[in-house]
């Protein structure tokens, strides 16, 4: 068993940043293997273009005045590839994925840099009721309703309009029944590039009908490069006090509980290896990490640190703030292998790591949970930042 931890008073942001940037330098002075050479370079443009379900798709590559580029593509709304400088200057591509549309089509996780919807995470059993009418959505994971189905957000064509090499905006009109969920929903989703490299995502959504809705999206991070390896030497920290934990189909107990002596406790940056403990219930759920913590805000829809996360090898340090209450952080528990991305090296057990802003899993079934409900003449709203910088 991991040891107790002692109390934690909260820090201000200032203290977590200097001390995560410590933590790195000092675990970056450490003996490392020697990572193979990233790929430098976007994907070809044209091993994108196709059709999936009779609508076009493309690939879309903003870029800002300090050199970091993305390239997004319509399919899924997926960040595809994701180019940012380390320590030295060298190029890395930080995100998993793949260098044509048909390896998306056919992988076999598949989730890679999509953007989630019509609801982020869980439902359990696939039900719920809004205003004493039952739903019954698609189950396409175990028993449970997972990412908005098997045709959710991420496996769609969105309508896609750039204004310039910084701004992308993908719309789609999510008809009412779509995946068992009631009302046409109407989309919209804007990425911003910009030259503080900041990925801004802000996402938005209109109803003609009661239904729930929870946006997120679900890019695939290693910081070291996509392929380089375990992402389990990375020092991560969520600005959370308490957790949901779930039961063994990852279904949420409906309990919100203290982080304080628990392997969830990232309040402090720590390695994540450092709280994979092997006995704790919890992780033998997830098989590791796959857990929604609850942030701490300052008032409800404004923007707020949910986590810092560093490589020390490469120096590339990612912050996450959002809007959202809550941020599941997945630690790369499925990969298996099984898909061989850009490098031509397979994606292998936690090789990367996910963190989703997002409302809390099962949400409409838990009556204490921040509800997600939508109303006509009602508008959703969330925005995330990802930043990257380097120490």
């Amino acid at each position: 068993m991991m040891p107790q931890a002692k109390p934690i008073h909260i820090m201000s942001r200032p203290y977590h940043y200097s001390l995560i940037i410590l933590i790195c330098i000092l675990v970056g002075c450490t003996e490392t293997p020697i990572r193979p050479e990233m790929p430098v370079t976007l994907p070809e443009s044209q091993e994108f273009q196709g059709m999936v379900d009779g609508r076009p798709v493309m690939l879309y590559r903003l870029e800002n005045a300090t050199g970091m580029q993305l390239a997004i593509t319509n399919y899924g709304g997926r960040i595809v590839s994701w180019l940012a400088r380390d320590k030295n200057g060298r190029l890395a591509d930080i995100v998993l994925g793949y260098g044509t549309l048909d390896e998306y089509v056919n992988s076999n996780e598949v989730y890679f840099g999509a953007l989630i919807g019509r609801y982020g995470n869980r439902i359990a059993n696939g039900s719920f009721t809004l205003d004493e009418v039952e739903y019954q959505l698609d189950i396409n994971n175990g028993e449970n309703h997972l990412h908005g189905g098997t045709n959710g957000f991420h496996n769609v064509v969105w309508d896609a309009e750039q204004f310039d090499e910084t701004h992308l905006r993908l719309s789609y009109l999510s008809v009412d029944g779509e995946m068992g969920y009631p009302g046409n929903v109407s989309v919209q989703v804007d990425f911003y590039l910009s030259d503080e490299n900041s990925l801004r995502i802000e996402y938005a959504a209109t109803t003609d009908a009661p239904t729930i809705v929870n946006l997120t999206t679900h890019p695939f991070f290693n910081l070291g490069g996509a392929g380089s390896g375990t992402i389990n030497d990375h020092v991560l920290m969520i600005n959370a006090d308490s957790y949901t934990p779930v039961d063994e189909t990852l279904i949420p107990t409906g309990s919100i509980s203290p982080v304080e002596g628990t392997p969830f406790d990232f309040r402090n940056p720590v390695s994540i290896e450092s709280r994979l403990d092997t006995t704790n219930q919890q992780l033998l759920n997830g098989r590791g990490f796959d857990h929604n913590f609850v942030l701490r805000t300052s008032s409800a829809d404004s923007l707020h640190l949910a986590a810092r996360i560093c490589d020390p090898e490469s120096g590339r340090i990612l912050d996450v703030k959002t809007t959202e209450p809550g941020l599941q952080f997945y630690g790369g528990n499925f990969l298996d292998g099984s898909d061989t991305g850009r490098e031509r090296i397979p994606y292998a057990f936690r090789t990367a790591f996910c963190l989703e802003p997002q409302h809390f899993p099962d949400s409409p079934n838990q009556a204490d949970f921040p509800s997600t409900v939508l109303r006509p003449g009602e508008q959703y709203r969330s925005t995330t930042i990802f930043t990257l910088s380097v120490e």
